[in-house]
C-alpha cells in the first residue's frame, strides 16, 4: 500500500505508534473502537495506486494523503505513515517498525510520578517531570496497549518537560484472560469447569465460624429495664431472623477457584457479576446491563515482578509455563458458557486464536 513516508523532523514532539509493516488500519481501527467507542475515520487510507502528477518540473508520483482516525474529541491519530530503515535508526525505534502513526492531541499533565514502587508500563520513565491525566492519559494507555496487542511500540514526544522515550511492551506480559457472558454458573459446576484444565483446582469459598453472642453473667448495659417477657420476645424475633438467613440465604454475587502451581505461582478462577463492564462488551446487547464476568488471573511467585518493565528471567520462566494453563483454564469456560473473551488490555479474542 502506498503509504506516505514519515518526516523524523516533523513528529519529534509527537507520541508515535511504531507497528509491523504487515499490520493493516483496519486492527488499528477495532483497537480504537474497543476503547474508544465513537472512533471513526475521518479520512479513510487511500488504498490506491499512487498517481502521476505533471508540472514545471516534470512528471513525479505523489503517495496518498494519510489516514485520520478520530479517538475522541481532542485526539487523532494520523497515518499511516511509511517507516523506511533510515527512519527508524533516526527516530531510535525498533527495525522491525514498518508503519507509524502520530497522535495529535494537547499535552495534559499532572503530578510528578511517584518514585517508588512498580512501572510497569515505562510511564515513569517516558514522564518524569508530570504524568499524562484526563485526554492524554486515556490516549497513552491506549497506544501502550495496542502496541503490547500488535507486536509494536510507542515512541513518546519530547514535550512537557518530558524526553522522546521509547516503550516496547512485552506482548507475553499479557496474560491474564476474561470470559464475559450471562450465564451463572455456581460453585461446584465452575469448579468442575476448572478441573478439566486444572484437577488440582479447588474453591476459595469463605467459612465463617460463629458460635453466637458471647454470654454475659450480668444485663448488657441498657437492657436492664427490659421484663422477661420482652427479653424471650427479643430472643424469639432474633432466631427467627437467623432461621430466615439459613433457609433463604442471600444471592451469592462473587466467589472464586484456585490452583496452586507450586514454584510457578497459582491460577485464579474470579467470578463475579459487574455492572460497569469494558467499553467493548457494553456494545452487545446482552451486556448492555451488566455480565458475568469469569477472570482467569495468574499469580506469579513474587507479585512484585511482575510490575516490572522488565521482569527478571525467573519470572519470565515461570510466565511461559503458567500461559498454556491459563488458555487452557479460559477455554474451558468459554465452553461452558459462551460469550466473549477480552485479554488484558480488554480487548477481544477470538477463541479460534487461543
Amino acid at each position: 500500500m502506498p503509504y506516505p513516508a514519515l518526516e523524523p523532523a516533523d513528529v519529534a514532539d509527537h507520541h508515535l505508534l511504531v507497528l509491523p509493516g504487515d499490520v493493516g488500519p483496519d486492527e488499528v481501527e477495532v483497537l480504537a473502537v474497543s476503547r474508544f467507542p465513537r472512533a471513526a475515520w475521518e479520512r479513510q487510507p487511500s488504498a490506491q495506486a499512487p498517481r502521476p502528477t505533471g508540472g514545471a518540473r516534470g512528471l513525479r508520483t505523489g503517495a496518498a494523503p494519510p489516514g485520520a482516525l478520530r479517538l475522541s474529541r481532542h485526539s487523532v491519530l494520523v497515518g499511516p505513515f511509511t517507516v523506511d530503515r533510515l527512519t527508524a535508526v533516526t527516530l531510535g525505534v525498533p527495525a522491525s517498525a514498518g508503519v507509524a502513526y502520530v497522535v495529535e492531541a494537547p499535552v495534559e499533565r499532572g503530578d510528578r510520578p511517584f518514585p517508588h514502587g512498580g512501572d510497569r508500563d515505562g510511564l515513569r520513565r517516558a514522564f518524569p517531570e508530570g504524568l499524562p491525566v484526563r485526554d492524554e492519559e486515556r490516549t497513552v494507555t491506549w497506544l501502550i496497549a495496542a502496541a503490547r496487542r500488535l507486536g509494536g511500540a510507542v515512541r513518546t514526544g519530547a514535550r512537557g518537560g518530558s524526553p522522546a522515550t521509547l516503550l516496547v511492551p512485552e506482548p507475553a506480559a499479557a496474560v491474564d484472560l476474561t470470559v464475559w457472558t450471562d450465564i451463572w454458573l455456581e460453585p461446584d459446576a465452575a469448579l468442575a469447569v476448572a478441573r478439566q484444565a486444572l484437577p488440582r483446582a479447588y474453591l476459595n469459598l469463605p467459612t465463617p465460624h460463629w458460635s453466637g453472642p458471647r454470654r454475659h453473667a450480668e444485663p448488657v448495659p441498657g437492657t436492664a429495664p427490659l421484663t422477661p417477657e420482652m427479653r424471650r420476645g427479643l430472643h424469639a424475633a432474633a432466631d427467627e431472623h437467623d432461621i430466615r438467613a439459613l433457609v433463604e440465604p442471600p444471592p451469592m454475587t462473587g466467589y472464586g477457584a484456585l490452583a496452586d502451581l507450586d514454584l510457578d505461582g497459582m491460577i485464579a478462577l474470579e467470578v463475579a457479576g459487574e455492572t460497569r463492564v469494558p467499553p467493548v462488551i457494553a456494545q452487545v446487547p446482552w451486556a448492555a446491563e451488566g455480565a458475568v464476568a469469569y477472570r482467569v488471573r495468574w499469580e506469579p511467585p513474587d507479585l512484585a515482578d511482575r510490575e516490572h518493565e522488565r521482569p527478571p528471567l525467573q519470572h519470565k520462566v515461570a510466565r511461559g509455563r503458567a500461559t498454556p494453563l491459563v488458555v487452557a483454564l479460559t477455554r474451558a469456560v468459554h465452553k461452558a458458557v459462551g460469550g466473549e473473551i477480552t485479554d488484558a488490555m480488554e480487548f477481544i479474542v477470538d477463541p479460534a486464536d487461543l
